[in-house]
């Protein structure tokens, strides 16, 4: 029976393919079950709260409601038990970081809500995002549930990606549209704005786009995902030396589908994402980018390269 490899403090781990298999039915039963909490509450019933206001996480990330405990407490009902089978960890973003991940052979990194404060205004956006990470960092299973459009998004290593259970394929980049950036609202103040939107329309130029544009759009998975059909389009973020701009659990379910789908989601360097960042959840002291064309990612990349030698 075929197994995934991965390492905890030098020991060899595995994970067969059966149990991966049976990993990811759980991981998509917990993502459906918090759609269904999510879109049962009525916006009128949703008590609005903030954390980490000593901090300087923005606005859409100290937001939290009643249903991001609810969809929580959904999910931990259904994965919970295989922490114990598997010798698992579990890390959410409305739970703190025990330390747990850092010693066993993969750990569950769950966002219940992603996109909460899209949820409060009523806007299109959230949604529920399991992943199952090793100790190295690699994603093993990816699954992503929106529960707007009712989009089911999985992938487990080695087996693909899939989209409501029909394998997802990259389109061909059409140059008749416009190259995109899609980012958080937060770079209209970003330092680099106004050379990135320069640097945009260089490339666009100079690769055949018809123009270019910059779309600010809350929601980091979905983010990533609905672009994997609109490979015009790249979602980005520069490194940050604050503790904001995205967790370990904002990315690591899309990081897998991603892989398995043949696209590009790496730290703006090119590297593979820090997926088990022992010191810190956050993942912004490298930058992120998801690009569902390689050549569109590396355009981006060379141009974080230009602004940083300007």
């Amino acid at each position: 029976m075929t197994s995934l490899v991965s390492y905890q403090r030098g020991r060899r781990v595995t994970f067969n393919h059966s149990e991966l298999n049976q990993l990811s039915k759980l991981a998509v039963s917990a993502a459906l079950a918090a759609g269904e909490v999510i879109q049962n509450y009525r916006l009128s019933d949703v008590a609005v709260h903030y954390k980490n206001k000593n901090t300087n996480t923005s606005t859409a990330g100290q937001v939290v409601t009643e249903v991001d405990h609810r969809a929580q407490a959904a999910i931990l009902a259904i994965l919970q038990p295989s922490c114990a089978q598997y010798n698992l960890a579990f890390l959410s973003e409305e739970l703190p970081d025990n330390g747990e991940r850092k010693n066993t052979p993969a750990f569950w990194s769950i966002d219940p809500m992603d996109g909460t404060l899209s949820f409060t205004q009523n806007i299109p956006g959230y949604s529920v995002s399991i992943a199952l990470v090793a100790n190295d960092g690699t994603p093993l299973i990816g699954v992503v549930y929106d529960p707007v459009e009712q989009t089911l998004y999985q992938s487990i290593v080695g087996q693909g990606a899939f989209k409501n259970n029909q394998p997802l394929r990259i389109a061909e980049v059409n140059k008749n549209n416009p190259l995109i950036l899609r980012t958080d609202i937060s770079f209209q103040d970003h330092p680099w704005f106004t050379k990135t939107k320069r640097g945009l329309n260089k490339i666009a130029s100079s690769s055949g786009f018809n123009g270019s544009e910059i779309h600010y759009r809350n929601g980091a998975v979905l983010n990533a995902c609905t672009l994997l059909e609109s490979p015009h389009i790249c979602y980005f973020k520069y490194p940050r030396h604050s503790n904001n701009g995205g967790s370990l659990w904002d990315y690591a379910a899309s990081a897998c589908i991603y892989r398995e789908a043949g696209a590009v989601a790496t730290d703006i360097l090119g590297e593979p994402m820090a997926l088990n960042r022992l010191d810190s959840t956050f993942m912004n002291h490298r930058g992120i980018i998801f690009a569902a064309d390689k050549g569109l990612a590396d355009y981006i990349m060379a141009l974080y390269q230009n602004l940083i030698i300007e």
